[in-house]
């Protein structure tokens, strides 16, 4: 399934978000995510299903810190 990842189109093989997500590097990473600009919570990633060009934001903790600054 072809998805955007910050804004770069990739291809996922996993609707679960979170299974997605670990197919793209971030399993033991966190992270903050947003699909098509709302907040997914990390405790809603495993039942939330992504759809063909969906907009996932992934984001690190640092990478949030220093937006805020």
């Amino acid at each position: 399934m072809k998805i955007v990842l910050n804004g770069e189109p990739r291809e996922v093989t996993s609707p679960a978000l979170a299974a997605a997500l670990a197919e793209l590097g971030y399993a033991d990473t966190t992270v903050a995510t947003a699909v098509n600009g709302t907040f997914v919570p990390v405790t809603t990633r495993a039942t939330h299903t992504l759809a063909e060009g969906d907009r996932l934001e992934v984001a690190r903790r640092r990478l949030l810190l220093e937006r805020l600054e």
